[in-house]
C-alpha cells in the first residue's frame, strides 16, 4: 500500500527539482518547465490528500483548476518567448534588460 507520505516525498522532489530549474537555469524554456514541474507538485498533493482524506473531490478540482492555469500561463509565457526570439535571435534571460526593440 502506497502511503500519504510517498506522495509527499514525491511532490517534495518534483517541487525541489522545480525551484533548481528556475534558479538555475538561463533559457527561458527550461524556466518555463521548472515552473510547470512546481505546479505539478502541487497537483500530485492536492489529489493526494484528496485521496487520503474524506473531503470528496475538492483536490481533483483544485488539481483541474490548476491544470488550466498551467496551460493558460504556457500559452501565454510561449508567446512572449516566441516574440522575445522573433526580436532578438535569442532566449537567453540574462542577456535581456529591455522588452523594447
Amino acid at each position: 500500500m502506497i502511503a500519504l507520505e510517498h506522495y509527499l516525498v514525491v511532490g517534495a522532489i518534483l517541487f525541489c527539482l522545480g525551484i533548481l530549474a528556475v534558479a538555475t537555469r538561463r533559457n527561458a524554456i527550461s524556466i518555463l518547465m521548472g515552473v510547470e514541474l512546481i505546479l505539478n507538485a502541487a497537483n500530485l498533493n492536492l489529489v493526494a490528500f484528496a485521496r487520503f482524506t474524506d473531503s470528496g473531490l475538492e483536490g481533483q478540482v483544485f488539481a483541474v483548476f490548476v491544470i488550466v492555469l498551467a496551460a493558460a500561463e504556457a500559452a501565454v509565457a510561449l508567446a512572449i518567448v516566441l516574440n522575445i526570439y522573433r526580436n532578438y535571435q535569442m532566449v537567453n534571460i540574462d542577456r535581456l534588460d529591455s522588452l523594447s526593440g
